[in-house]
C-alpha cells in the first residue's frame, strides 16, 4: 500500500498533480490496494445496491452526441400507459427506484415532464430518479424559463432525485469533439448546483475511454469534488466506460483497457476520499467478473438491477438487461463482501 497517499486521501490533500503521477507511474497493484484499503476505512465491507428499473421514454433526440448508439435505434416514444405498465412490472419484483430519462426533443417542455412526473407519483409510491442536467437545460430552453425555475417545478411535481448523466467529460475541448451540441461544462455544473440548492440530490458520473486524456479525467473529477465540497449534494460517483459499438465515436476509439477501467475506479476513490464516499461500478458496462475486480479496487456500490437498460445494450453492452437481487448477492458474497440493499439516497434497507 502507498501509505503516504492513503493518509493524504483521508486528509483531503490529494492534488491533480499527485493523482496524475499515481496513474502514470505508480505500481498499478499498489494503486489498487491503496484504493481498496481506503474503501474499507471509509465505508467498510458492505457492497450496496438498489432494486431499480430504467425507463427510456424515447430514442428520438435532437442533440446528436457522437458516442450515442441509442438515438433513433428503434424509433419509439412510450405512452403514459406503457410507462405505467413498466413501473407496475418493476414494483412486482421489488423495485424502489425508477430511472426516468431518454432522448431530448423540442416537444419536451416543462409541462410535458411535470404532467408525466405528477401522474407517475400520483399512481405509484416509488422513488423517481429522473432526467439529467442536459434534459433540464433543454426543457428550460423549450419553455422559456430558467433552469432553476424548471428544477423547482420538476421537484414540486414529484421528481425525487436527478441523474448525474450528460457529464461525459467536463472539459469543453473534449465536449466539442464528442458532444458539440450538448450543454457546456459550466452549464452542467450550474444546473447540478441549482438542484442541490433545491434539495434535489444527484449522482455524479464520468464517461471515459473515448478521446480524452488522463489529465482530462482528473480535471473532471476535481470539478465534481469542488461541487461536492460546496453543496454536499452528490450521493455517489459512477465511472462509465465508453462503449463504441454502433456509434460514430467508436470508429476512432477502441475504448478503455481493462487496466484503465480499474485505474479510474481506484483513482476516484483516492481523489474523493471521504468527500464522495460511494464509488459505484456499472456492471452493465464492465460485466460481472470485472465488476468483482473493481469492487476490490476502491468501489463499494454495484448500482442497481437495472431492469431494461436499452442505452448500454444499444452501444454493445452485452451484460445489460437485468441482474436479479439473488445474483447481485451472490456476486458480492463470492468476493467475501456483505450485500446491502439501499435506497436511491443511500439509506440502508
Amino acid at each position: 500500500m502507498l501509505e503516504e497517499i492513503y493518509y493524504k486521501s483521508l486528509d483531503n490533500e490529494i492534488t491533480p498533480n499527485i493523482a496524475l503521477e499515481l496513474v502514470n507511474s505508480a505500481n498499478q497493484f499498489e494503486l489498487f490496494d491503496t484504493a481498496d484499503q481506503l474503501r474499507k476505512t471509509i465505508v467498510g465491507d458492505k457492497v450496496t445496491y438498489v432494486v431499480n428499473k430504467a425507463i427510456d421514454i424515447t430514442d428520438y433526440c435532437m442533440i446528436g452526441c457522437k458516442f450515442c448508439s441509442f438515438r433513433n435505434h428503434e424509433n419509439y416514444w412510450m405512452t403514459e400507459e406503457e410507462i405505467d405498465e413498466s413501473i407496475v412490472q418493476a414494483k412486482s419484483v421489488g423495485a424502489t427506484e425508477i430511472c426516468l430519462f431518454g432522448g431530448i426533443t423540442e416537444e419536451m417542455d416543462i409541462n410535458y415532464y411535470c404532467n408525466l412526473i405528477k401522474n407517475i407519483k400520483d399512481s405509484h409510491d416509488i422513488c423517481l430518479h429522473a432526467l439529467s442536467p442536459a434534459e433540464v437545460y433543454q426543457t428550460a430552453k423549450n419553455s422559456g424559463i430558467t433552469t432553476y425555475e424548471a428544477l423547482k417545478m420538476l421537484r414540486d411535481a414529484g421528481m425525487d432525485t436527478m441523474t448525474g448523466a450528460s457529464a461525459e467529460i467536463l472539459v469543453d475541448s473534449v465536449r466539442e469533439q464528442i458532444c458539440p451540441n450538448k450543454l457546456k461544462t459550466n452549464e452542467w455544473s450550474q444546473i447540478v448546483k441549482e438542484a442541490h440548492d433545491l434539495g434535489i440530490l444527484t449522482t455524479s458520473t464520468i464517461m471515459y475511454g473515448s478521446v480524452e486524456s488522463w489529465e482530462d479525467r482528473i480535471e473532471h473529477m476535481f470539478i465534481l469534488k469542488e461541487i461536492q465540497e460546496e453543496t454536499q449534494g452528490f450521493t455517489e460517483f459512477v465511472p462509465m466506460t465508453f462503449l463504441g459499438e454502433n456509434n460514430e465515436l467508436g470508429k476512432i476509439s477502441n475504448g478503455a483497457t481493462g487496466i484503465e477501467d480499474l485505474k479510474v475506479h481506484a483513482i476516484s476513490r483516492i481523489i474523493f476520499g471521504k468527500v464522495i464516499p460511494n464509488i459505484q461500478v456499472s456492471w452493465v458496462k464492465l460485466g460481472l467478473r470485472m465488476t468483482q475486480v473493481a469492487l476490490n479496487c476502491g468501489a463499494n456500490d454495484i448500482g442497481g438491477t437495472m431492469i431494461e437498460d436499452k442505452i448500454s445494450t444499444a452501444a454493445g453492452g452485452g451484460f445489460g438487461g437485468y441482474l436479479s437481487t439473488d445474483k447481485i448477492k451472490q456476486l458480492i458474497t463470492d468476493i467475501g463482501r456483505i450485500p446491502q440493499e439501499r435506497t436511491t439516497k443511500y439509506e440502508l434497507l
